[in-house]
């Protein structure tokens, strides 16, 4: 089994909200990083949002600063990524990624992704 499990994709209006959710493994505790990628048609895959493991500090996209928030739940083992005023450019698949090393790299575990669709 994926030491990364995302939940929570679906369909969106504009202007709507989803929650994801990314349940990791205990061996992910001790990994420095957790972040979120996604991936729309025909484009590459992009860093949404981080959020450090070692300070807990955050970083975001441009394009989703102040309307998404990434955090982690200690107590469920659990990295969440609230996404609020949805716009159709927000369509992809979205995945978690924990990195061990480093602040989301993009080099360590992946899960398998939930797909996101934002549509009137």
């Amino acid at each position: 089994q994926s030491p990364l499990v995302e939940s929570g994709g679906g369909l969106a209006q504009p202007g709507g909200s989803l929650s994801l959710s990314c349940a990791f493994s205990s061996l992910i505790a001790d990994y420095a990083s957790i972040g979120w990628f996604r991936q729309a048609p025909t484009k590459e895959r992009e860093g949404v949002a981080c959020v450090s493991f070692v300070d807990g500090r955050t970083s975001y996209a441009e394009s989703v600063k102040g309307r998404f928030a990434i955090s982690k739940d200690n107590t469920e083992n659990t990295v969440r990524l609230r996404m609020n005023s949805l716009k159709p450019e927000d369509t992809a698949i979205y995945y978690c990624s924990a990195d061990p090393e480093y602040f989301c790299s993009g080099a360590g575990d992946w899960g398998r992704g939930t797909r996101v669709t934002v549509s009137a």
